[in-house]
Parts: C-alpha cells; sequence; structure tokens
C-alpha cells in the first residue's frame, strides 16, 4: 500500500510539473498561448523595427485616404515616444504631399458623405481622418496653413443639420477623435456636441446592446445578415475602430463633459464583451462570434483590440486584474505572430468590411492601416512595460 501511495504521489507530481512547463515553456506547441510583455526596451526596438520597415517601403507621397490616413494616425504616436524626427518628417511629407487636404473639392454645394472615393466627398470620414495627423503636426509647430482645411471642412459640417455622417462602423475612429482635436483646438464646443449627436445615431442603426459591439452598418444587423452558420456577424477590425476610437476620444475629452460617463461606460462594456471571444492563441477571428466564419489569425482587429486594453489600463479605465492577460495574450500574437523577421506585420485582413469565408490571409498579408494598428498597440505597451517595470516570459 505504502509503495502504491508513493507512486501515485510521484505521478501526481509529474503531472504538475508537465502543466507547470506547458504553461511557461516557449515551445513550438505552446509559444502563442504564452502571456508574455517585454521590458520597455525591447518593446521599443519592435517599435523601431516596424516603423523603420513601414517606411523605408513605402513611400510617404500616397494619397490622405484612410488606409494610408491611419497609419499616420499611429506614426505620430511613435514620434511622441521617441522624438525621432525622421518619424515626424516621414508625415510632414505626407501632410504636404496632400496639400494638407483630405478631399480637395472647393465647390460646398457638392460635398458627399456617402461612399467615395473621388474629391467630392469632403464629408466623408474616410477623407477626414487625415486631420487628426494634420492637427497633431501644427500643435508640434503651429502654422495656420496645416489646419486650414480641417476647419474649413468640419466647421462646415458642424452648421449643418445633418446628424448621419456616421453610418459605418469605421467612421467613429475616422472621425470622433477629429471632433475632439477640433475643440482643443477652436475652443468650440459644438465640435463636442455634434461629436455626441453623430454618435448617438452611430448607435442607433448598427450597435447591438445584448451583445455589446457594433455591426459594420446597418445591412450587418441580424437577423438581416448571419454568418453562414446563422449567428450574429460582429466583424472584428470594424470593432477595433469603434474601441480604438472611444480610448482616443477618452484622452482628449474634457474632464467636465456631461457625456464623459457615457464614452466610459460603453469603452468598458465592449472590453468586457471581446475578452469571452479572444482565441487561446491571443488573436480574435475576423468574425467575432462565429470563428468558423473566417477562421485563422488576423492581426488589424487584434492589434486595435490590444491598443485600447492596454491604454484603458495605462489610464486607470479597466483593471489590471480583469485585463492584463486578454492584453498580453494580444501582445504575445503580435510579436509571435503577425510579426515577421523583416518587420513586416502580417495576417493583417486586406481593405473590405466584413469576414469573408475563403478569404486568404497569411504571413505576407500586410498593409497601412494593419502597420498603424501594431504600433498603436506598441506604444502602449511600452508605457504598460515601463509602468509596471517588470517583464514576464
Amino acid at each position: 500500500m505504502r509503495n502504491q501511495r508513493i507512486g501515485q504521489i510521484f505521478m501526481l507530481g509529474c503531472f504538475a510539473l508537465t502543466v507547470f512547463l506547458s504553461a511557461t515553456c516557449s515551445s513550438p506547441g505552446n509559444t502563442h498561448s504564452v502571456e508574455r510583455a517585454d521590458t520597455k526596451d525591447e518593446v521599443l526596438a519592435i517599435i523601431n523595427k516596424v516603423n523603420s520597415y513601414w517606411q523605408a517601403k513605402k513611400p510617404a507621397q500616397a494619397r490622405a485616404f484612410w488606409d494610408n490616413a491611419a497609419y499616420h494616425t499611429a506614426n505620430m504616436e511613435v514620434y511622441a515616444l521617441t522624438g525621432d524626427e525622421a518619424y515626424k518628417k516621414y508625415s510632414v511629407s505626407w501632410a504636404e504631399y496632400n496639400q494638407w487636404m483630405g478631399a480637395k473639392s472647393a465647390n460646398k454645394p457638392e460635398w458627399k458623405f456617402t461612399y467615395g472615393e473621388t474629391q467630392d466627398y469632403v464629408l466623408f470620414g474616410d477623407w477626414q481622418i487625415c486631420f487628426q495627423t494634420y492637427i497633431d503636426l501644427y500643435n508640434l509647430e503651429p502654422d495656420e496653413k496645416k489646419v486650414a482645411r480641417a476647419k474649413e471642412v468640419m466647421s462646415y459640417q458642424i452648421n449643418t443639420t445633418e446628424n448621419k455622417y456616421w453610418w459605418w462602423v469605421d467612421g467613429l475612429y475616422m472621425v470622433m477623435p477629429v471632433m475632439t482635436k477640433m475643440y482643443k483646438l477652436t475652443g468650440d464646443r459644438k465640435y463636442l456636441d455634434k461629436l455626441y449627436e453623430y454618435y448617438t445615431y452611430a448607435n442607433s442603426i448598427m450597435f447591438d446592446s445584448s451583445e455589446q459591439m457594433y455591426y459594420r452598418d446597418a445591412k450587418y444587423v441580424y437577423p438581416k445578415h448571419s454568418t453562414t452558420a446563422g449567428k450574429k456577424d460582429f466583424w472584428a477590425r470594424g470593432n477595433g475602430w469603434v474601441f480604438a476610437a472611444l480610448a482616443k476620444v477618452l484622452k482628449d475629452l474634457p474632464e467636465n463633459d456631461e457625456h464623459r460617463q457615457e464614452y466610459i461606460d460603453r469603452f468598458r462594456s465592449i472590453a468586457y464583451a471581446l475578452k469571452k471571444y479572444q482565441q487561446p492563441e491571443g488573436h480574435w477571428t475576423r468574425s467575432i462570434m462565429d470563428a468558423a466564419q473566417s477562421p485563422g489569425y488576423e492581426t488589424s482587429g487584434t492589434a486595435f483590440f490590444t491598443y485600447a486594453y492596454l491604454w484603458g489600463m495605462n489610464n486607470g479605465y479597466l483593471s489590471k486584474a480583469e485585463f492584463d492577460s486578454v492584453a498580453l495574450k494580444g501582445w504575445n500574437y503580435l510579436t509571435t505572430v503577425a510579426l515577421q523577421p523583416d518587420g513586416k506585420v502580417g495576417y493583417v485582413q486586406p481593405i473590405g468590411e466584413r469576414a469573408i469565408p475563403g478569404q486568404v490571409v497569411d504571413k505576407n498579408s500586410t498593409a497601412s492601416f494593419g502597420a498603424g494598428a501594431f504600433l498603436l498597440a506598441a506604444c502602449e505597451m511600452y508605457h504598460f512595460a515601463d509602468n509596471n517595470n517588470q517583464k514576464w516570459n
């Protein structure tokens, strides 16, 4: 009996050791499930690697549409962190190439806000996100030419009676931070009033209160639209746009804004909702609630989520006890799967508006907005590592 008991203890010890090793070692079979946060120096090296790679590969002379502009919102945060003048110069060159404008039409009666990539879609948010970077550059070195077009366009918009400008979820990231930046630039509280008015309209057509997540736009609302399996179809990058937008709004919103608590509550409710659907490897699938709809890795949504979780913890809006493992799993995915040896950010779903069954997304799938989302997360990871002053492995 005694020998049998010793044998049982031995087997239990071996099992415990196996569990411990499987949770901590970095073998190929479990690398991506390890929760890790690098030191701030390691994070800084990753930031420089990714940003230097992107700027070497992508000329600054590119249009001011959302895909490129989303990258520049991150590049400005990288500059704020590093002080590297080459990074700032890249965004200045981009802004100058675009004449510090979005869509360039001067004929106000023809200005539109439905989808369009031509120069008359001045009021379409995908052409307005560039103003975020222009205002940031102005704040570094004031020169009225940098914000003249932003003032012209946004002042015109907030003085219309229309409130349906943000009819797709991406628009919340594209323009909500513009509104708070315009308020800080001009002191005109109408920007905050219209921010809330447009946000309220967006919620009315694409927010699911039972799931605390957003549909891409009204045509994807369940049950009018569903996944192949009949489930609600919440697009990861779409929810990434709004989660990140709320972080940026809270960063600039006055403490006494009457709607501030509502934005905070929504930010937190999204954090709790997304937590339930994170995959063991740290990423979120393209259709958040239905992994089988478009299975596999995806970086842009995951990076925006990781950014927002880290920002929330860094700034006291989210509990570290509840969310640090979520953020660290996301960071682990970003640095061990998405990040390629040369600095390219892979597994970025191409431009689109939904989770597409059968769409190939692999390590070579990259895009400006994906690199930008990664860099946003990395900047917050730097602050998180600095705040915690430790390293997890």
